[in-house]
Parts: C-alpha cells; sequence; structure tokens
C-alpha cells in the first residue's frame, strides 16, 4: 500500500518501523468542547479508512486517536481571549470536565454511526499532563525551550527545518501569524509557541508543574501522546489539511528535537469538506452533524459512499442531492446482495479474481477509492460475474468499504414464522389461482413492512430499506 507523504511530496510505501510488523497510526482526534460536524468527520474518518485499507492486505495495525479535552485549538484564546472550553463551561452550566464528557460521548456515537471502527487507544489529553511536562523538561534541557513569567516557549530558531512541512519557513513568516491579539514581548522570536502556559487565577483547568501553575500547548499534547503509545518512530500520523500548519508543523519541531531523530515515516493530510464554496465551520453557521443525517431520512453510511466519490486529499463540495443519490443507491446495492445471497453458487468465476484485484489495486493506489467504485459499479453490472461471485466480492470489499452491504441480506436469512407462513399460504392461493387471495396476502404483506416478489422458485420476500 502507497500512501502519500506531505512532508516528502511523494507516495511512499507503508512499512512498519518497529521490528514485531505491526503499522502504527496516530490521528488527531476531536477537540471536545462542542459537537463534531460531518466535515470534521471526513478528517476522522480518514484514519479509519487507512486501517482497513492495510488490514485488507493482511497487516496488523495499532491505532491511536487523541481525545483533546484541555479546550484550545488556536494558541488557547479565541477572538474575546477567553479559552474555548471555559466559554462551553459558561454557557452550558457544566464543568470542563462535564462538557469534555459529553462532546466525547457524542463523537463516539456520531463515529460508530458512520461505522468508523473504534480506535485501539483514545488517549485524553487531561489524563497525560504528567507525560507532557516531562516532554517540555526534556527540550529545556536540550536547549529547545525557555521559560518565561511560567509560560515555556519551543525556540524555532534551535530547529534548523522548521517549515519543511508546510513551506512556512521562519524567513516567510511575519510576526502575529498566529492570530493573536498581539505579538507576545516574552517571546525570543515572534514564531515561538508555547509548550506550557502560566494560568491565571479565574483559569479552570490548570495543574501544577515546575514552572508554577498552567496548563499545556496545545501542540505538545500530540506528541507528548502519540510517542507514549507508540514509540519515537510510528508510522502514519493523519489529519486535515487545516493541520498542517502550525499544529503538525510545530509537533515536528518539539517531538524531533526531543529524540533527536525524525518520529513519523509518512504524513497523510485529508482535504476540507466545504458547503457552498466556503469551509464547514460553526462560526459560518452551515455545519450538519451526523445525528441530522438520520433526521432527515438519510443512513448515515450514504455520506461514506459520497466520501469515496472524491480523492480523499482532494477539497470536497457538500451536496445534499449528493447525498441523497448516495442513500438510494447505498439502498440498491443492499437489495441486491440480498437478492444474491438466495441464488444457488456456481463453479467459481475466473473472472472474479480479476475484479478483486482490480479493486485492491486502486484502495493501495494512495486509497483511490473513487477508481475502487468504479470496479464495484462494474462487477455489479458485469455478465461475466455469477450472482454468488458478486455477493462474495463485494463482502469482501466491505471490509474497506465499511457500508454493511451485507444488512439486507443477513436480515433477510431471519424472516419470522408469521411472514413465512402468509409466504406459503400466497404460493398455495396462487398454484389454485386464486388471485384475490394471492392479492390480499401480498397487501398485507406490504403492509407488515416486506417487499413481495413474484419468482419462478415462488414468493420471495424482503424487508425494505
Amino acid at each position: 500500500m502507497r500512501l502519500y507523504d506531505s512532508l516528502s511530496r511523494r507516495e511512499r510505501q507503508v512499512e512498519p518501523s518497529n521490528p514485531d510488523g505491526t503499522i502504527r497510526i496516530y490521528s488527531c482526534g476531536p477537540t471536545v468542547y462542542r459537537y463534531a460536524h460531518i466535515g470534521n468527520f471526513r478528517t476522522f474518518m480518514l484514519g479509519d479508512l487507512v486501517r482497513r485499507a492495510l488490514r485488507f492486505e493482511g497487516k496488523d495495525v495499532y491505532w491511536v486517536m487523541n481525545i483533546t479535552d484541555v479546550g484550545h485549538m488556536t494558541d488557547e484564546v479565541t477572538d474575546s481571549g477567553r479559552d474555548r472550553m471555559d466559554v462551553a463551561t459558561a454557557d452550558e452550566g457544566l464543568s470542563p470536565w462535564e462538557i469534555a464528557e459529553k462532546y466525547t460521548k457524542a463523537f463516539l456515537e456520531d463515529a460508530d454511526a458512520l461505522n468508523i471502527e473504534r480506535a485501539d487507544e483514545y488517549p485524553r489529553a487531561t489524563d497525560h499532563i504528567p507525560e507532557m511536562i516531562e516532554l517540555t523538561r526534556t527540550l529545556i534541557e536540550r536547549g529547545h525551550a525557555y521559560e518565561v513569567g511560567g509560560t515555556v516557549y519551543f525556540d524555532v530558531r534551535s530547529f534548523p527545518d522548521y517549515g519543511k512541512l508546510s513551506g512556512n519557513t521562519l524567513e516567510r513568516l511575519r510576526a502575529g501569524h498566529r492570530q493573536e491579539l498581539e505579538v507576545d514581548p516574552n517571546k525570543r522570536h515572534h514564531a515561538d509557541f508555547a509548550l506550557w502556559k502560566r494560568a491565571g487565577e479565574n483559569r479552570l483547568m490548570k495543574w501544577d508543574s515546575p514552572w508554577g501553575p498552567g496548563f499545556p500547548g496545545w501542540h505538545v499534547e500530540c506528541s507528548a501522546m502519540s510517542m507514549k503509545y507508540l514509540g519515537d518512530r510510528f508510522d502514519v500520523h493523519t489529519g486535515g489539511q487545516d493541520l498542517k500548519f502550525p499544529h503538525h508543523e510545530d509537533e515536528i519541531a518539539q517531538s524531533e528535537s526531543a529524540v533527536g531523530h525524525p518520529v513519523v515515516s509518512i504524513w497523510v493530510h485529508g482535504g476540507v469538506l466545504q458547503m457552498s464554496g466556503k469551509k464547514m465551520a460553526k462560526s459560518a453557521r452551515n455545519i450538519t452533524r451526523v445525528s441530522e443525517l438520520a433526521e432527515q431520512g438519510v443512513d448515515p453510511l450514504a455520506y461514506r459512499l459520497l466520501l469515496f466519490g472524491t480523492r480523499y486529499r482532494r477539497e470536497m463540495d457538500f451536496e445534499w442531492d449528493a447525498l441523497e443519490a448516495a442513500h438510494h443507491r447505498l439502498t440498491t446495492l443492499r437489495q441486491r446482495m440480498a437478492d444474491w445471497r438466495t441464488e444457488t453458487d456456481v463453479e467459481t468465476d475466473g473472472s472474479a479474481d480479476e475484479y478483486d484485484q482490480r479493486f485492491r489495486s486502486a484502495v493501495a493506489d494512495d486509497l483511490d477509492m473513487p477508481q475502487a467504485l468504479v470496479v464495484l459499479n462494474e462487477a455489479v453490472s458485469s455478465d461475466r460475474l455469477s450472482d454468488p461471485s458478486k455477493y462474495r466480492l463485494l463482502a469482501s470489499w466491505d471490509q474497506v468499504l465499511g457500508l454493511d452491504l451485507v444488512r439486507l441480506a443477513v436480515e433477510g436469512q431471519a424472516i419470522p414464522e408469521d411472514v413465512q407462513a402468509l409466504v406459503r399460504e400466497r404460493d398455495d392461493a396462487r398454484a389454485a389461482k386464486d388471485y384475490a387471495r394471492s392479492d390480499a396476502i401480498r397487501d398485507r404483506l406490504t403492509a407488515m413492512g416486506w417487499e413481495v416478489m413474484d419468482t419462478s422458485g415462488g414468493t420471495k420476500v424482503r424487508r425494505k430499506a
């Protein structure tokens, strides 16, 4: 499997850096002071897709996704100078820890609805303050950080490769690039960033440290937690394009300065989801939650299918019409799978291997899911494949797709006894040419939520999608 590495700017083979052969992945997860929206979940699904694809190749994978429950996304302050977690606390009348628990639970429920399989670990920032303090102490000892008045800054000029991921080198950056209220006069260089911040008297979330009461900087959290769970060399790091700078740039600087060598082999960044050409964001009032999809009568997995139509690295514009079309397509695929499962098997189709190889090649080619869907559609309509072969192929491919394609086929195997009795009674009526009785039973089955099909083998039923 090959993935596009944002650092080297080329596709690279995914290979384990550890002797046990397990591929280790770290993904930047949610900041839990508000609900995640479907744009966020396009990024969160990237780690799930990478893991599914690698497992599809038979690889062992260990995936970690962090939970940021210390609410500071951009240098710890909103435009009004207040911490975002504190703002959420004031708005909802809950403690910061209750806020974090509420939105972590909602995030996991929405992820489940999108069939994003649970990560192996979900480390929370507040549970790893000692590791962050220790990493900060190491950077001070190695001459990469300095303390001023209880705040510790990373000295970007101590890391000559600063800017190698994003291209934002020190020569190109200007003072105030982080959109702070003003340039911090305590910094030696305007691009220096906080590893640890002194806490004011009214701050709710704070901890003791060698530099006094305070709280960690956002960037240091991911360095500390990723290396704790995956070691100082791991294989894939995923996140959105909007995290490339400054978050991932700063993560590289502090991690490599602490251990003296590159930590991440491949940096994978997903494109932004837009709505009407604008980035989906709470401030723009154009967000949609996963739970709202179901409220609109759309299977959340239709959104998953919709995302596969655009290469993960590209920006994507969300449209409801396209989502509804994906919902219809998903429903049709599940119904076809239910039909194919009931057919009598025949000898193995040699062409099935050809389709399978093409699908696998598309997935391995930097997650070319649009091409993978082309192969799927060709297989579905192929007259060279038997129906059982189509069923086996799509069921296998669903290990990557995660669309629950066998849902109706599996449900169809458990037809209640009262429904089976009505099916037998209808077949008897048709055999006796009692069509009025046959039609009445059809209407009854339809009212009970079953689709009735007349076939050469008699009446068949399946649950309505």
